[in-house]
């Protein structure tokens, strides 16, 4: 029982830290790029309507209110109890559901590389076992939630304490993003994270396709090419696939090129039909049919009202945050 209680109370503690740290590094509503690259920190006082994006792997934190992602119907709900994680890159459609003024959400995302997680289960002995029954193993869904730890939060707490020092971010950025990374992979022996980043397994052949998709997704490549890239049969292939996404391998790369054709009329003003093409479409009207589809509204309308809410944005949220290192961009 003392354990437990313990445990309690230092998580308590831990979320007390993160929560201060977080209002003075994002003090205002919007979304931070911190002087740590893998890491944004975001900060609301209202709820949101769900916005669509591609999360790539990452882990999300929350201190204080509620945010709920949603991927094909999927629904995973987090809060300071319990956080989210994303193994593969995944469009995901995100909200937050609990934020006032008086009680504001607050929030982290850390991206990684899905090589450190490899490199981890690797040197990791308490997963020997593990390794040992991968190739077997079903694959799991790419993203999850789990109980946030007192040791997990810890870790967080002294990452975002770097941004207190800047100088000190080269030295001790990558050990302690490392150690967050170790946390996670501990935290899910028998599930979900560990296993795309053992070498043989079916989640990390699926995680290699999906790296190639995201990289080729304006070329037209076929289920047979991807499963052979993987060494893999097209059924064996196919049926992983959707366990770990949820799609098919074509109806993710048209999932992908669409968001990306959302990001180059958003980011850089690419024109309708240019976004088209450079993603990978032969026909624009093809292009705007399925942009409607996916998104709800047609390319020009949807673009036009995700601008109108980042200068919202830009217009109640402060972009000076800590030492004017920080840049308020769409979540």
């Amino acid at each position: 029982m003392n354990r437990i209680t313990d445990e309690s109370q230092a998580r308590k503690e831990a979320l007390q830290q993160l929560t201060h740290l977080l209002y003075r590094h994002a003090p205002a509503a919007g979304t931070y790029q911190t002087a740590i690259p893998s890491l944004s920190l975001m900060h609301a006082v209202q709820p949101s309507a769900p916005f669509e994006s591609v999360y790539k792997p990452s882990v999300c934190i929350v201190a204080q209110g509620a945010k709920l992602s949603v991927l094909a119907g999927e629904s995973y709900r987090y809060d300071p109890s319990a956080y989210f994680i994303t193994s593969v890159q995944l469009p995901v459609a995100s909200s937050i559901v609990e934020a006032s003024p008086s009680v504001p959400y607050l929030g982290l995302k850390l991206c990684f590389e899905a090589e450190m997680i490899v490199e981890i289960v690797e040197q990791a002995a308490s997963l020997r076992a593990v390794r040992e029954n991968a190739s077997r193993a079903e694959s799991h869904r790419g993203l999850s939630l789990q109980q946030t730890s007192s040791v997990l939060l810890d870790a967080v707490v002294r990452l975002v304490k770097l941004l207190d020092t800047p100088d000190d971010i080269p030295m001790l950025e990558p050990l302690l993003v490392r150690e967050i990374l170790y946390r996670l992979v501990q935290d899910q022996p028998s599930g979900s994270l560990e296993q795309f980043g053992i070498s043989g397994s079916h989640a990390y052949h699926i995680a290699q396709a999906i790296r190639v998709i995201n990289r080729q997704y304006d070329r037209m490549l076929t289920v047979k090419q991807l499963a052979k890239s993987v060494n893999m049969s097209v059924s064996a292939f196919h049926k992983h696939f959707k366990e770990v996404t949820t799609f098919s391998p074509l109806q993710y790369q048209k999932s992908v090129r669409l968001h990306e054709a959302r990001r180059l009329m958003l980011a850089e003003g690419a024109q309708v039909t240019d976004a088209a093409f450079r993603v990978g479409y032969e026909s624009p009207s093809q292009f705007s049919r399925e942009y409607a589809r996916m998104f709800g509204k047609p390319p020009m309308l949807d673009v036009q009202q995700l601008r109108e809410s980042l200068q919202a944005a830009n217009g109640s949220a402060s972009t000076s945050a800590s030492r004017g290192k920080r840049v308020l961009e769409l979540p």
